[in-house]
């Protein structure tokens, strides 16, 4: 009786083995990916209002994953911590408007450039404040914590002798709201962030730049993840040759 026992528990345990494998093959070829994206910077990323991650990249990275034949799930970060969750695995990409800077390439892989972006300062309508005004002893200027514009304006600016102060904020649209209600004198943001804020009817202004050079937007993974990597360029490469690149354009007002 226990050879008979013994014999059909051997049968289970091979079994559940072979199906083991089995599922373990699925699973692999239907690898997810974790996209981390700021939760409040529209029209690229942010949370709608029934709760769902929204916007271009958003809509083009599901397009790409498709072409592509991975998932993709989405999961907001806060942005300061995005990078430290990319390398500490808690996410596998960064599609949501990021800065390609080089202290950002040396932590992590970008994909190809796919969209240019301007730096400027941002005032409250009626301010007759120039970018040199702006940026004199006692003015407050505001930007998003852990930023491309706080790293820049850090280095360039702070710690070459100017003196005004520089308030962060956990989302670029904290920081052009203090503007409009007037708790800081300007903000220092991407041209699409001011359109994106307008467009929502906050009373701002762009009055030029604050010296950061124009920017290209990327896509980030982690140093080793080279085949991930080449999906997401290829991807890309399809996308901007496809129609669906300017639907997404028009659809969220990039132009």
């Amino acid at each position: 009786m226990r050879k008979v026992c013994a014999g059909v528990l051997g049968f289970i345990v091979v079994t559940t083995m072979i199906f083991g494998l089995g599922a373990g093959n699925v699973n692999a070829a239907e690898k997810v990916y974790i996209n981390g994206f700021d939760a409040a910077y529209p029209p690229f990323t942010f949370i709608d209002k029934s709760g769902k991650p929204a916007g271009f990249d958003i809509d083009a990275l599901n397009w790409i994953a498709k072409k592509e034949g991975f998932k993709v799930q989405h999961k907001p970060i806060e942005w300061a911590a995005i990078i430290p969750s990319l390398k500490g695995k808690k996410i596998d990409i960064i599609a949501s408007g990021m800065s390609i800077t080089p202290e950002r390439k040396a932590q992590v892989n970008f994909t190809e450039p796919y969209w240019l972006v301007r730096q400027l300062l941002v005032v409250k309508s009626g301010s007759k404040l120039t970018p040199k005004e702006a940026l004199k002893p006692g003015r407050k200027i505001g930007l998003l914590r852990g930023s491309a514009e706080s790293k820049w304006i850090t280095e360039h600016l702070l710690k070459k002798g100017y003196k005004f102060e520089l308030r962060q904020y956990d989302t670029t649209e904290l920081a052009i709201e203090e503007v409009a209600n007037g708790r800081v004198d300007a903000a220092a943001v991407s041209n699409t962030a001011l359109e994106e804020a307008q467009k929502k009817g906050l009373k701002v202004k762009a009055i030029g730049s604050y010296g950061q050079p124009d920017v290209y937007y990327g896509y980030a993974v982690r140093k080793e993840d080279t085949a991930l990597l080449k999906k997401l360029n290829d991807g890309l490469k399809k996308l901007k040759a496809s129609p669906y690149w300017n639907k997404l354009v028009k659809k969220w007002k990039m132009k």
